[in-house]
């Protein structure tokens, strides 16, 4: 694909994602996708070939700008618990970006598809479990580190922090935001708290 050709295929995919978050990844038909960037259908068309790779093409724009938004930041943090904390601090900011207006596209997304089986829900769950296990990583980091204590189950943390965060982006949008990311960023220190050395 010509560099032309990717700059439109990108800002295309810019559009569609910010419209998954507010009309759900089945919202985003071609045809209205058409309609939001100026393109016609059958120009679109050639870019997807069709609405199950338009989904899948979304997740994974959404999974690139995760990365780079929440990950990369992070690594360029200390190993250990300061990698740990930037991960989670990029992750509750991220429901927050402007190109998210709907919110968390995975929560959206994982309201959709977690019982229709398929390429996309195949992409989307890969990406979390990828997920689950980045966070397990840099809790088993931290414990190498001696940050955390050496008879951590890292994968118990992976799941709370998964479960708190992904309840943080669903309670900010039906309930008080402030409140929800209060009361997540004192479930997150629970669990540091659990994690640490001194008992």
């Amino acid at each position: 694909m010509s560099t032309k050709g990717e700059d439109t295929r990108s800002a295309v995919l810019g559009t569609a994602l910010s419209l998954a978050t507010q009309l759900g990844l089945e919202g985003v038909t071609i045809g209205k996708l058409a309609e939001h960037v100026g393109m016609s259908k059958s120009g679109l068309f050639a870019h997807f070939s069709s609405k199950e790779n338009l989904q899948i093409a979304i997740l994974d724009e959404a999974a690139e700008r995760f990365v780079a938004n929440v990950v990369a930041p992070a690594l360029k943090k200390p190993r250990g618990e300061p990698r740990l904390r930037a991960l989670v601090d990029n992750w509750l900011a991220w429901s927050k970006s402007d190109f998210l207006p709907g919110g968390c596209i995975f929560v959206v997304a994982a309201v959709e598809l977690d019982d229709r089986p398929g390429p996309a829900r195949d992409r989307l769950i890969a990406g979390q479990r990828d997920w689950l296990g980045t966070l397990a990583g840099a809790a088993r980091i931290a414990v190498e580190e001696k940050h955390f204590r050496k008879d951590l189950d890292v994968e118990q943390v992976a799941h709370e922090l998964y479960s708190i965060a992904y309840g943080y982006h669903f309670l900010r949008r039906v309930g008080d935001p402030a409140k929800a990311e209060k009361r997540a960023r004192a479930a997150f220190e629970r669990v540091l708290d659990d994690a640490r050395l001194s008992h």
